[in-house]
């Protein structure tokens, strides 16, 4: 796709801001872009195996398979900045990096920690991707280039550490509730009294935990020696300090107290947990003046917890210099319900959350051909959140991640009969949607390279750089003929050039990242969705066909609007009468146009 003229001359206007006014720019001035360092690029081979010895089940090293390191690294992040800036990134978030447990998992089922979310040490870098200066060496290039970095967290659980000599034979440990398994009971209500005093998780005064001197209450712990002091800080290797309920069933209060997928989860209503956090995370901020924080599994964390760890860490950057520290936790709810996320800015007064509902939305009317009003009802509920859509301009809003998938796997999936070329039509429209719609366009790893993968996680989770993973090389490429056998930092694909055309006309516009938003038109079928974005100094209209065949519509519009100026797609050059602006799309087409009035 060709730059627009009037593209071109947004860009012109909009050049990255440079390091001194990075500190200024909002969080919903941002583009992210979403990446896996294990599978971005590789710039050292010689930290492929993190410093161990031995083969993948030491070293956690194994380049054939989706489920173990395959060697990506803050070198070859750091080298493929001018890649990230010429699609129009302004701020990078990438999976954990701290030190993780190299390999986990019963025999025969192991898989490595290349993900990040295994952490052992939440004070370094892990070894596969790096040093800790090394780190600092990316920060600092990024922040020369204008570009923000968030680190994603987790405070919820650990790696696989604590073992409960019940589960071991059968690889299994089902939650034992506070019902069953009372704290003051070994084992039951009938069993041993032990812990006395401690009155429950509910009295978080730190003299109640204090009593809290025997984690035996519902399974007997049997931990490795050898891992008895595998965690950094020293205070994570303090069993008082975890649940040590069991397996998460992810509802009741399992959702907050059980092991997710056997990781060691946290008692996060522990003050000494609370204060241990903000202390560890804060020391990112100052160490290496960070910009912001994706939260892993928030929804899975104690309310008060979060309420005592947002405000700090906006504190800690503040006294850092960083005024517009973007905090916001993932709630994956693929409903579609903006409710059920913003329980969690409401309640738990995260100051954001990741927009799933955007995601369910794109997904049933690109993908599932549902009709367009769904995106009216999406619009109508940023009322749920506090400060409505002021607040709902400062959610991540993305079309695929590396847990969902690739937003180009439901597009397949759900049409199977499809060309190529529509696959990609509809793609394109998802991403024109994604960069206009209200929230921060956050463009997941590959999908700039027509990355489709199999859906799920280890699936959607292929390299750039060339892969010898034989499930990712057999997959197909939207609008390329390479495989991910080959390196893909195309410039020139068709999907990388869209982003880059669309980031510069959302950065040269303060209607697409400031401006409010109102529905002009939906249908209750595949087809017209448009839509206003307004602010203060311009108006944006936006109009997109989700149906495969070509439409002509009319569009009502305040009635002072004389002409348009096209930014991108099938613009009409004025309105056909006083309030009504007449568009002609594509199938798959759209139209964005900047409004005189």
């Amino acid at each position: 796709m060709i730059l627009s003229l009037a593209a071109a001359a947004v860009a012109s206007l909009s050049v990255q801001a440079p390091a001194a006014d990075l500190r200024q720019r909002l969080p919903q001035d941002e583009v992210i872009y979403f990446l896996l360092p294990d599978r971005f690029d590789n710039g050292d081979p010689r930290n492929d195996r993190g410093g161990l010895k031995g083969g993948p089940l030491q070293t956690g090293f194994d380049p054939t398979s989706k489920g173990f390191y395959n060697g990506g690294d803050l070198k070859g992040l750091t080298r493929r900045l001018d890649y990230l800036q010429g699609l129009g990134v302004t701020a990078i978030w990438f999976a954990p990096i701290f030190k993780n447990k190299p390999v986990q998992g019963p025999a025969g089922k192991e898989s490595a920690g290349y993900h990040g979310y295994w952490v052992t040490d939440f004070t370094s870098i892990d070894p596969h991707f790096g040093t800790n200066d090394e780190f600092k060496a990316f920060v600092e290039a990024a922040h020369a280039r204008g570009m923000k970095v968030y680190m994603d967290i987790i405070t919820n659980h650990t790696a696989d550490v604590i073992k409960f000599a019940e589960c071991e034979a059968a690889n299994a440990c089902p939650y034992r509730s506070i019902a069953d398994y009372p704290y003051q009971r070994r084992g039951g209500p009938g069993g041993k009294a032990i812990n006395p005093g401690f009155t429950g998780e509910t009295d978080r005064s730190p003299g109640n935990f204090a009593k809290l001197t025997d984690p035996n209450y519902a399974y007997t712990l049997s931990t490795p020696k050898s891992e008895l002091n595998a965690k950094k800080p020293a205070w994570l290797n303090d069993p008082l300090l975890y649940h040590n309920r069991g397996d998460s069933t992810f509802t009741g209060e399992s959702s907050t107290m059980g092991d997710f997928v056997g990781l060691d989860d946290l008692m996060t209503e522990n003050p000494k947990v609370v204060a241990g956090f903000i202390e560890v995370y804060g020391s990112w901020i100052d160490r290496f003046g960070i910009d912001g924080f994706r939260i892993d599994t928030a929804r899975h964390v104690n309310p008060e917890f979060w309420q005592q760890f947002a405000p700090a860490m906006k504190a800690r950057a503040a006294a850092r210099g960083i005024p517009n520290f973007h905090i916001f936790g993932e709630v994956y709810d693929d409903s579609g319900e903006p409710g059920r996320l913003a329980q969690h800015v409401v309640r738990d007064q995260l100051p954001a959350v990741l927009d799933f509902a955007f995601f369910a939305t794109a997904v049933k009317t690109i993908a599932r051909n549902q009709p367009t009003e769904l995106f009216r009802t999406l619009q109508s509920q940023d009322v749920l959140y506090p400060g409505g859509e002021t607040t709902a301009r400062q959610l991540p809003t993305f079309l695929g991640n590396h847990d969902a998938g690739h937003f180009a796997s439901y597009v397949r999936n759900e049409n199977k009969t499809a060309t190529p070329a529509e696959l990609l039509q509809r793609v394109m429209v998802g991403n024109v949607l994604l960069f206009t719609w209200r929230g921060v366009p956050t463009v997941y790893s590959g999908d700039e390279q027509g990355f489709v993968g199999k859906g799920g996680d280890q699936d959607s989770r292929q390299t750039l750089f060339p892969s010898k993973v034989a499930s990712y090389n057999e997959d197909f490429l939207l609008g390329t003929t390479r495989t991910t056998a080959t390196e893909n930092f195309d410039p020139q694909h068709p999907l990388y050039k869209l982003i880059a055309e669309l980031s510069a006309i959302r950065r040269g516009s303060e209607a697409l990242r400031m401006g409010d938003t109102r529905i002009l038109a939906t249908e209750d079928k595949p087809g017209l969705l448009a839509f206003s974005r307004t602010a203060t100094s311009e108006q944006v209209i936006v109009a997109a066909n989700t149906s495969a065949s070509e439409i002509t519509r009319n569009i009502a519009v305040p009635t002072d609007i004389t002409s348009l100026a096209r930014l991108t797609g099938a613009c009409p050059v004025r309105p056909i009468a006083p309030g009504t602006v007449q568009v002609t799309l594509p199938a798959f087409g759209y139209a964005v146009c900047r409004a005189a009035r």
